[in-house]
């Protein structure tokens, strides 16, 4: 199976949009016996993305093989004591490695992590363990940003601005959380989060974003109709 270098990956990725396909247990799209996730990589790669993030092994695995492009990796899986859900363990991350994961991506919030180290410590457990890793922070203000980028990540990525208790919430993407974070770092911010339209997307392009991740607005028929259905049901 195709692993893909930071370099390669960055020349991809470039201006460009990364689709996000996922689906979790108690979504429509999940199907227990086998993934079917990658059908919709397939066609996110005919729509020209250059990259796909997803969810757990499995569909890890599936999309790798059915696309051929890069993959972004993460497990979602909650922990008691643990505020974090996206890739919070070496557990998930020797997973991913195992899966052959281009990119693996984890909450880098400062929330509880409930074997009691903070994220600057398992970061560097992750990169002596795995010193050729490339990693995706996951944040959800500009101070986790920063602490990211000085702990030495690959990419910081917005995704959680508005899905935590104190990052602002907005009904659409943080531009202003891309825009100061693109202006202070040397590595690429990848704009994610409440991207609900094609202009929301250049909008992140255009505030610094190196890349932007778009999942629910296109991989997630519950949600897309849901938004059709209340705009209709409020008029």
């Amino acid at each position: 199976m195709m692993k893909y270098t930071k370099e390669e990956i960055l020349q991809q990725i470039k201006g460009n949009i990364i689709i996000s396909c996922q689906a979790l247990p108690e979504e429509p799209l999940y199907v227990e016996e086998k993934s079917i996730m990658y059908l919709m990589a397939r066609a996110a790669k005919l729509a020209g993305t250059p990259c796909i993030r997803t969810n757990s092994v499995r569909d890890v695995i599936a999309i790798k093989e059915e696309t051929n492009l890069p993959v972004i990796g993460i497990i979602k899986i909650e922990y008691d004591s643990y505020d974090s859900y996206i890739t919070p363990t070496m557990k998930e991350i020797d997973e991913l490695v195992a899966a052959h994961s281009d990119i693996i991506a984890l909450d880098c919030t400062m929330r509880q992590r409930g074997d009691g180290t903070t994220i600057n410590q398992f970061l560097k457990e992750i990169k002596e363990k795995y010193p050729d890793i490339v990693l995706m922070a996951d944040i959800s203000t500009y101070e986790e940003g920063i602490n990211a980028w000085k702990c030495g990540v690959d990419f910081v990525g917005t995704t959680l601005s508005g899905y935590t208790d104190y990052s602002p919430k907005i009904d659409g993407p943080d531009l202003e959380l891309v825009h100061k974070l693109s202006q202070e770092i040397d590595i690429p911010v990848i704009g994610e989060g409440k991207i609900h339209t094609p202009e929301q997307a250049k909008q992140m392009l255009d505030a610094g974003a190196y890349a932007v991740v778009v999942g629910s607005a296109i991989t997630r028929p519950l949600v897309i109709a849901q938004r059709f259905m209340k705009v209709i049901e409020e008029a």
